[in-house]
């Protein structure tokens, strides 16, 4: 078949300066391998952080990841190179479904719904075009939910994960910072990876120079019990070969059928537009690296994400999206190569099926979360802001400014609307609704006076809301 013939070139070395390796090209088959496993380290801190996060396997995570970056390469036909690592569209949803007193199975069976909604705007862009995504949800729409996807979760931070070691998290977001910024080239973008093992090795030194901390975990009912902040118990019982097996902490097992309820799967439907926008920026950013018109594979880049989303989802792993991370590696080294995701898809699959390395993985000190949540998550509330800043959003247009701004506090505050006994719209959900229904209604007003302006004056100080580029960047 054509769609697995890649052309080897540069005599199947590194391209010379001004030179790249196209999607339908490679290299060499080690420098393939090579380049496939800097593609796994580049994704793998927030791959395997998130599903820790959200309490779903890690191990599992990881191994899906692998098997859904192969499903997203197929149904882009290896023309839109990409790494689907786990998305942190949906944490927030997460963590309101979990404290909604839901399980991992509400959580994973609210994903799927999504995923398939996800998959379903990608087939509507592949036969009608993006115009219509890019007319309801423009760049103010898609930041503001971004946004308070973003800043929702910062009470998760400081309920959850920084209590259990305020200090060990303090400094794991210093050296989280220090690395993301001051370190050369692919190392600042492995900052994450770089961040965990940094306060993974200094939690362990604690342990040994001022022994058990007394802190509230997540399995200690709400009280403060003495722990190790590294216990490896697990990880000495654990096989080396094998699927992911046991139980996740809230009793359900590893890999597990999901669960339908009404109430969470609203709660996780705004992560869709977090990930057509992560999907977009990707497609667009690829395309100007290399040069070749990607928008014809833009819906099928969208719709396999989303088909990847729901596949793992079925299974109990954590949701998908295109990682940006690997962007960095293609822009750094030139490379575009389809061929190297596979290597990269099958290098985490194969540790994906080692449970020892799942166990270890597992044992991150709930310290060394809360150092780099903090981080992450300022990051995804302000890449809103980045999406508005990237395209001149004007909030001197009131359509912007108050439009966005009910939703916004709704979401982030945890505003609650009571619908019935037994069904409430809060957080996340109702920040995203009043967003939409807002910014549209406000729109739609403007656009029918400026048809005829009242009194016959002149309406042009108003701009169009959302004004500007519609390419939305990654994550």
């Amino acid at each position: 078949m054509s769609m697995f013939r890649w052309q080897v070139v540069h005599g199947g070395k590194t391209p010379p300066h001004g030179e790249y390796v196209g999607p339908m090209e490679r290299l060499s088959v080690t420098r393939t391998a090579g380049l496939g496993a800097q593609h796994v380290m580049a994704m793998f801190g927030a791959t395997f952080v998130f599903p820790l996060i959200m309490g779903l396997d890690a191990n599992l995570s990881i191994l899906f990841s692998g098997l859904c970056t192969i499903l997203f390469l197929l149904i882009c036909q290896n023309r839109v190179p990409s790494y689907l690592g786990t998305s942190a569209a949906f944490v927030g949803a997460v963590a309101t479904i979990r404290a909604q007193g839901g399980d991992s199975a509400d959580v994973t069976g609210a994903i799927l719904v999504a995923g398939l909604v996800l998959a379903l705007v990608g087939l509507l862009i592949h036969f009608g075009g993006s115009r219509f995504i890019h007319s309801a949800l423009p760049p103010a729409v898609t930041g503001a939910v971004v946004m308070l996807i973003g800043f929702n979760l910062a009470p998760v931070v400081a309920s959850t994960y920084w209590p259990q070691d305020q200090w060990i998290a303090l400094i794991t977001a210093g050296a989280l910072a220090f690395a993301a910024v001051r370190l050369p080239g692919f190392w600042s973008r492995i900052a994450v990876f770089l961040a965990l093992i940094f306060g993974y090795a200094l939690s362990w030194l604690a342990d040994l120079l001022f022994g058990e901390i007394t802190s509230v975990t997540p399995n200690s009912n709400g009280e403060a019990v003495p722990h190790e902040r590294v216990s490896w118990d697990a990880v000495a019982s654990a096989d080396w070969f094998g699927l992911p097996s046991g139980q996740l902490a809230d009793g359900v097992p590893v890999m597990h059928a999901p669960s339908f309820s009404l109430t969470f799967i609203l709660l996780a439907l705004p992560g869709v537009i977090a990930l057509i926008a992560e999907n977009t920026g990707h497609v667009k950013a690829v395309s100007e690296m290399t040069g070749q018109d990607l928008d014809p594979y833009m819906g099928r880049a969208i719709g396999a994400d989303g088909i990847a989303t729901a596949f793992a989802s079925a299974f109990g792993a954590s949701p998908t999206t295109t990682y940006a991370e690997n962007i960095g590696v293609m822009a750094a080294t030139r490379i575009y190569s389809t061929a190297a995701y596979y290597a990269a898809a099958g290098v985490a699959i194969v540790l994906g099926l080692c449970p020892k390395f799942g166990a270890i993985v597992s044992a991150t000190p709930g310290g060394v979360l809360g150092g780099i949540t903090v981080v992450l998550y300022g990051m995804i509330g302000l890449l809103g802001a980045k999406i508005w800043v990237e395209n001149r959003i004007d909030f001197g247009d009131p359509v912007n400014l108050i439009g966005l701004s009910g939703g916004l506090i709704a979401g982030i505050g945890g505003v609650k609307l009571e619908i019935t006994d037994n069904f409430a719209l809060g957080g996340i959900a109702l920040g995203t609704i009043f967003v939409i229904v807002y910014f549209h209604m406000l729109r739609g007003r403007r656009s029918r006076r400026d048809a005829v302006p009242a009194g016959g004056g002149d309406d042009s100080t108003f701009t169009d809301a959302g004004q500007g580029d519609s390419d939305l960047e990654p994550r």
